[in-house]
């Protein structure tokens, strides 16, 4: 045992004396920083030509020991102590500020040295003038204007590749004349192309354009031909291309931009000037068949180029693939190859994008007509989050009603559209908002209304032409009825709707487009309609002929509904129970019938004189002719006592209100023109009179 324990001291030992060498070489070490500082006090003094006094205060001195030079380090944090952080010097003997300072002089005597700087100094602080356009006079800024054109006329080229020197640029482009731009746009001729795919100087094309001269525009937009797979494939190019293809380009100068997509010779071989060039697939190939494989592979590489890189958004591209999927043989495998791109795209991003132009909404509802089940469901799902910005956009709404019209699911229809579009949680505002849109409106009624032209006016007859194309394909690729499909969809959608009607009557009878929401609901929904009809009623309560600064209930935002030609129809309808039918020439009654006539009457019983009087009048002729109206006498005494009333409305022109939003001039202006040439009407309130006649 004594060995051992002797052997382990031993080890013990010699592992203490190990570290004693290690610490003594680690001493040796710390002398060479020592001397290397030393070395380069000398050479401080030396180039700086100090006194040495004041070298050794700085630095504590050169011959101190170690241990004094720890002592000195302990005095510095003392106040008064010179610590080597407060002046720091680099091997040239200068301090950080004086090696900034002389490097910021470097720098200004660089930019000097380049042509033009006196110039470019100028033009920017002219800019930095005329960029606040608030604190710039007119007449001042005019002078600035011309100052600056004065700059950069003849240097245009040498100052729109810088970044700081193009935005002055801009803003003489901004301000300045005609004549001013077309010189600048002449002077710049030859170099749009490489301009494009500048960081910078691309918001001037833009700029260029912004005014949308003719003149301009046909000096700038060819430079890009023979160049459009180069620069749609550019990063910077791309945004400011397809801008300019998508707002600004003529629809020749479309098809050119378009046909390069279909391979180098349509880049190559293009006739200058000539116009007929069509940029339809369909007709190039007729024209030369033997080119379709070519033509194809190029198209689908160029495609496939702009979806990997996630450059999925531009309007050309949707244009490219829709052509594409156009001549595509259904069932095919490029076809095939061509769907299953689309549906690899896990985000979902190309489909989204496409939903918001003309050309891929139209891909995007052939993509479902011609869908299997599964591909339908994943493209639906793919959709997830943008139904609502759809329902609203001009082309995104054609989408949903493709879905309602092929999709067999309607559960999968109504669990994944409908929540984003009426709204989830019970937030009733989207029906509201979607009810009074031109675009989402068609969305809630399309179920209700089908193609009719009260629900898709002239300015959307776009739609009707993709539904036609989609009823056409959905013969052989889906399986359930319409009508069956239809009626699902209704019912799945009737609770939301009835509910947003009952908790937001007031909002949607003061419209006309609400107006045409509530009666077609309430003339087709499913389910309880008890609480949305007793909510249509009361918002019809109070004196119709009082003042609007009189009203507690009604404000100039919501009219009276007795003052409203669109109200007076809904009423009308309502009370009725249904629509007019041309071809029985008599009313279609919905079942079970509404009986609104004696829902309406007690709100309305204290001012039947007014309703009578006013231009809402019908609604009272509509109680008297309604089958289902017990309260008819009552009427009829009431009128007898105000039969002065009555003559005197029924011979007294009436004034007619002219109110309503602009989305609902826009959508029905139309249809207004057609009106223009009949007789007016006779003068005085035509209900009056019928009324008169049934006394």
């Amino acid at each position: 045992m004594a060995t051992k324990s002797a052997k382990a001291g031993d080890k013990r030992k010699a592992a203490v004396e190990v570290p004693e060498k290690k610490v003594k070489k680690i001493e040796v070490k710390k002398e060479r920083p020592a001397s290397t500082r030393k070395l380069f006090k000398n050479e401080d003094a030396s180039d700086d030509g100090s006194d040495d006094d004041s070298s050794d205060g700085e630095e504590g001195g050169a011959e101190l020991p170690a241990k004094k030079k720890s002592k000195q380090a302990k005095g510095s944090e003392k106040p008064g102590g010179n610590d080597v952080t407060e002046k720091k010097h680099d091997r040239s003997g200068e301090t950080s500020r004086e090696s900034h300072i002389k490097q910021k002089q470097l720098a200004k005597e660089r930019k000097a040295a380049r042509p033009l700087a006196d110039e470019l100094q100028r033009a920017k602080k002219i800019w930095e003038r005329l960029r606040r356009k608030s604190h710039v006079p007119k007449e001042e800024r005019q002078q600035l204007v011309d100052e600056l054109f004065e700059i950069i006329t003849g240097r245009v080229k040498d100052f729109v590749l810088k970044h700081d020197a193009v935005r002055a640029v801009q803003t003489a482009l901004k301000y300045a004349k005609t004549e001013q731009r077309k010189a600048i746009t002449q002077e710049l001729q030859g170099t749009f192309a490489q301009l494009a795919e500048s960081r910078y100087a691309k918001f001037l094309i833009g700029k260029m354009l912004v005014q949308n001269d003719p003149e301009i525009r046909d000096m700038i937009i060819p430079e890009f031909y023979g160049k459009i797979r180069k620069l749609i494939n550019h990063p910077e190019a791309g945004w400011i291309l397809d801008d300019i293809y998508r707002g600004v380009a003529t629809k020749e100068q479309k098809a050119i931009i378009l046909r390069e997509w279909y391979g180098p010779e349509f880049s190559l071989f293009r006739k200058d000037g000539d116009k007929t060039e069509t940029a339809e697939l369909a007709r190039i190939l007729e024209e030369n068949p033997e080119k379709r494989g070519p033509i194809i592979k190029h198209l689908l590489g160029m495609i496939d180029q702009l979806v990997q890189k996630k450059m999925n958004g531009f309007t050309m591209l949707h244009d490219a693939m829709l052509q594409c999927f156009l001549n595509l043989k259904a069932g095919s495998e490029e076809q095939m190859e061509f769907t299953q791109n689309i549906k690899d795209d896990e985000t979902g991003d190309l489909l989204k994008n496409m939903a918001f132009t003309k050309s891929g909404s139209r891909l995007a509802c052939l993509l479902l007509a011609h869908g299997n089940a599964k591909d339908r469901k994943q493209y639906l799902r793919l959709y997830k989050d943008t139904y609502e910005a759809m329902a609203g956009d001009q082309f995104g709404h054609r989408v949903i009603l493709t879905a309602y019209d092929v999709v067999d699911d309607t559960v999968l229809t109504s669990k994944t559209i409908f929540p984003e579009v009426l709204g989830k949680n019970e937030e009733k505002h989207n029906v509201i908002f979607c009810a009074n849109d031109p675009n989402a409106r068609i969305t809630l009624l399309y179920p209700f209304e089908g193609t009719s032209k009260a629900l898709f006016p002239l300015s959307h007859q776009g739609d009707l032409d993709i539904i036609s194309e989609i009823h056409e394909i959905r013969q052989s690729t889906s399986k359930k009825d319409a009508e069956v499909r239809r009626k699902e969809l209704v019912t799945a959608m009737s609770p939301a709707l009835l509910e947003a009607i009952a908790m937001s009557a007031k909002e949607l009878v003061s419209t006309s487009f609400g107006c045409q929401f509530v009666a077609d609901v309430l003339l087709g929904a499913v389910g309880d309609k008890t609480s949305a009809l007793q909510a249509v009623a009361e918002a019809a309560a109070g004196d119709p002929s009082a003042s609007e600064d009189t009203q507690e209930l009604y404000s100039s935002a919501y009219p009276h509904p007795a003052q409203t030609a669109w109200a007076d129809r809904m009423y009308k309808t309502l009370i009725q129970g249904g629509r007019f039918d041309k071809a029985t020439k008599s009313i279609k009654l919905v079942e079970p019938p509404l009986d609104f006539a004696n829902i309406l009457y007690p709100v309305i019983k204290d001012h039947i004189v007014a309703w009578s009087t006013g231009r809402s009048s019908f609604v009272i002729v509509a109680l008297l002719e309604s089958e289902s109206f017990s309260q008819k006498e009552k009427i009829r005494k009431v009128l007898k006592k105000n039969r002065a009333e009555l003559e005197k409305a029924a011979t007294t022109p009436v004034i007619k209100q002219d109110t309503g939003t602009d989305a609902e001039k826009q959508g029905a202006g139309k249809q207004k023109k057609g009106r223009q040439g009949k007789k007016p009407p006779a003068a005085g309130n035509s209900g009056s009179r019928k009324l008169l006649e049934k006394l």
